[in-house]
């Protein structure tokens, strides 16, 4: 197994891409450009990425092109009904559709959990496939649906509560603390499993 520090490093790049940049480049074309301006530093961030891998030859995957599809119907309705709530509230309800998801591949024994770690980090299939490792999934899958589901109501009380640029920063910040929190759970509990999978073959001879 790759050591977890490198697992991490392997994952952040993608992190700051997917979650902290567009919020940032969101709220900084905000304050100098307006909503509208501040809708086509949306698109135009998800756009220039797909361009950017294109240009370097990288496969451009199915889920960055639905992101960008989806940020434009957003930007488009955001647009329409000069409205910011309308544009935040759409990724918000998508939060909640994925935090079920996350609580239903529970008692499939199908860890959504498990899935997202084969998407971002080399994992070898071997480790994955043990006993242990997937009850780990299991729980962590569990954790990261009730993670994301108070990400929703922190979410959905402050839309409507309060003015969209205390959303983007306490929002931002509520919802960043909490995820930090799941990820040390997570990473604890990884190096644990890690460390007693090691274990097996010196415990078996």
């Amino acid at each position: 197994m790759p050591r977890v520090t490198a697992l991490l490093m392997h994952a952040l790049p993608r992190f700051v891409e997917g979650v902290i940049a567009p919020v940032a480049v969101f709220y900084a074309a905000l304050m100098l450009l307006g909503l509208n301006g501040a809708l086509i530093a949306a698109v135009a961030w998800v756009y220039g990425g797909i361009f950017y891998r294109y240009l370097r030859g990288h496969p451009v995957s199915g889920m960055l092109v639905l992101a960008a599809v989806g940020v434009t119907v957003r930007a488009g309705l955001a647009a329409a009904t000069h409205s910011a709530v309308v544009y935040f509230l759409q990724p918000t309800l998508g939060t909640l559709m994925v935090s079920l998801a996350f609580l239903a591949s529970v008692p499939l024994g199908r860890p959504l959990a498990m899935k997202l770690a084969r998407d971002m980090a080399p994992i070898p299939e071997a480790f994955l496939k043990h006993a242990r490792v997937h009850q780990f999934f299991l729980r962590i899958s569990l954790l990261w649906s009730m993670v994301l589901f108070t990400n929703v109501a922190v979410s959905l009380w402050m839309l409507f509560n309060e003015s969209i640029g205390m959303y983007l920063w306490i929002r931002t910040g509520i919802v960043a603390g909490l995820g930090a929190l799941g990820v040390a759970i997570s990473v604890w509990g990884f190096r644990r499993v890690v460390r007693h999978v090691n274990r097996e073959p010196s415990t078996a001879s």
